[in-house]
């Protein structure tokens, strides 16, 4: 790690990583508590589709507003404000009773959730820009908070579903946990709005690579968050597997992320990324046609393990593809992510009114047409890549 050179950057790297681990938690608590929260409340799968796809307004409005007000206030000030709202939707799910409450809960985790991923993404890709696998590290501690959440929940559970609330308080303290992390993070040099090399403005709007990552993350997320978000709902009301192992699903998915994540981590410090990245598209097109189509335990757990290890590297290594762009124009990480997350806000919404009309199996096969797209765009992306490097 010759990059990290002074103890600053040592403590911010350390604490970025640990940040990281417990939003990873946070973030994959709302797909997995949500059966319970609609069965506790009542709550029908059009309101379930929508407070999701409020999860992500906030992801939209934090990832543009987190790259904006560090530059009225900095960092620091901005992501624990931000981050505090983690602790206090935890406390509104649990004291809730209205669904104008569970609706800004969701809404204010999204706030937290993208707030948390613009801070950290930023201070990694400082200290490392463009490397691959220290963004594939970042993300993988993100998987390894996303793998331990299912688990705890379901031995919280697995006697008597009411003890969702424990599993609640316990995500309430974890969201205190995290905000005391962020404080510890060091930067007494909090100037984002004076980054030497953040001066040239608006550039960005005139750069292919633009517009090829936020086309890439877009439909990556929106394949994403309906398998987070969904899976566990469509595996629990379909009865493809059964209902205790439905839960498990998630852990199995974020434990194949982690897998993946760590294992591009590896491989793209001796491959180059533009070649890794096609081959985690066309995974992720495969293993989701056969987690839709088995109906078979075994067949659909090797579908979950295969798209959940796809889908691992297609995030980070095409932010790393960013890297220079971000590094080069101050506010183009904003406008990408926040752009790209629409992604995010439109899928839980459109698979809840399938599901609907149709049933929720018909909600998640919408997802394959996502995923055959984004194939589509990372191809498109590292082909460009392949053009640049040959000028």
């Amino acid at each position: 790690m010759n990059f990290l050179q002074t103890k600053e950057q040592k403590q911010q790297y350390i604490f970025s990583y640990a940040a990281f681990l417990i939003n990873g938690m946070l973030a994959l608590s709302i797909g997995s508590l949500l059966p319970f929260i609609r069965d506790a409340r009542g709550l029908d799968y059009d309101f379930c589709g929508l407070i999701v796809s409020l999860h992500s307004v906030g992801n939209l409005i934090a990832s543009f507003a987190g790259g904006m007000l560090p530059v009225l206030i900095g960092r620091k000030k901005s992501i624990l404000i931000f981050e505090s709202f983690f602790a206090m939707a935890y406390l509104m799910i649990i004291f809730g009773r209205t669904d104008w409450v569970f609706a800004v809960a969701f809404l204010i985790t999204g706030l937290a959730r993208g707030a948390a991923s613009n801070f950290c993404n930023a201070v990694i890709n400082d200290l490392a820009p463009g490397k691959a696998w220290v963004i594939n590290g970042l993300h993988a501690m993100f998987s390894v908070g996303a793998f331990l959440f299912p688990i705890i929940l379901t031995l919280l559970t697995r006697s008597n579903s009411d003890n969702w609330i424990i599993a609640c308080v316990f995500m309430l303290a974890m969201g205190i946990l995290a905000w005391l992390l962020y404080a510890l993070i060091p930067l007494d040099k909090d100037k984002e709005e004076k980054k030497k090399n953040g001066t040239n403005g608006f550039g960005f709007f005139k750069e292919p690579l633009f517009y090829l990552c936020i086309t890439t993350l877009f439909f990556y997320l929106c394949a994403e968050q309906g398998v987070i978000g969904w899976m566990v709902t469509y595996f629990k009301d379909t009865g493809y597997i059964d209902a205790g192992l439905s839960q498990i699903t998630a852990s199995v998915l974020w434990l194949m992320i982690l897998a993946g994540r760590l294992v591009t981590a590896w491989v793209s410090t001796r491959v180059e990324k533009r070649k890794l990245l096609p081959v985690m598209g066309v995974g992720l097109v495969v293993f989701f046609v056969l987690l839709i189509l088995a109906r078979n335990t075994g067949l659909i757990l090797f579908g979950i393990m295969g798209f959940g290890f796809s889908m691992a590297g297609i995030y980070p290594t095409t932010v790393s593809f960013a890297g220079k762009l971000i590094q080069k124009y101050s506010m183009a990480w904003s406008f990408i992510l926040t752009t790209a997350s629409l992604g995010s806000i439109i899928m839980p919404s459109v698979i809840g009114m399938i599901a609907k009309s149709s049933g929720i199996a018909a909600g998640m096969s919408s997802i394959a047409a996502v995923v055959v797209i984004d194939l589509v765009c990372i191809i498109a992306l590292t082909g460009y890549m392949a053009r640049q490097e040959k000028i």
